[in-house]
């Protein structure tokens, strides 16, 4: 039985943020009472862009104040949300960097964090943005 796209799902537009390390690691989070590692961000506020979205979610979920110098945009996907039954995603993904003087510091719904070594297989309860279109896009792409 063939499935075709199924227009009940609602989607969920988000920006998100990729910080990688100098060990070529992307930081990922979990949200309280969930079991799925993903990208810092979330969803667009009514008006809002993807841009002042994802600077706005980075600093209530991680304390850090980012600027638009801070940020580069590497595109848009679609996914499966990772915690929302019978949702997609719609996400604006942004390259950032994490300003001088800045240190990350978990706050608003976020229970942990983590960093993802690009280099090594990725681990099972990642999230579908991350595993289908981030992560091969991140390990694919040349090194800066």
């Amino acid at each position: 039985m063939c499935a075709s796209p199924d227009s009940s799902l609602s989607t969920l537009y988000i920006a998100t943020a990729c910080f990688i390390n100098h060990a070529k690691a992307l930081l990922v989070v979990r949200k309280r009472g969930t079991t799925m590692w993903m990208l810092p961000g979330g969803k667009l506020d009514a008006g809002e862009t993807a841009q002042q979205a994802v600077i706005r979610e980075v600093g209530e979920e991680l304390q850090v104040s980012l600027s638009p110098n801070d940020i580069s945009f590497l595109g848009s996907f679609q996914a499966a949300a990772a915690n929302e039954p019978d949702t997609r995603v719609s996400a604006h993904v942004f390259r950032a960097r994490l300003p001088e003087g800045q240190q990350f510091s978990l706050a608003a719904e976020i229970e942990a964090c983590d960093w993802l070594s690009l280099s090594k297989p990725t681990p099972p309860r990642v999230a579908p943005l991350l595993r289908e279109h981030i992560i091969p896009m991140l390990q694919a792409a040349p090194s800066h």
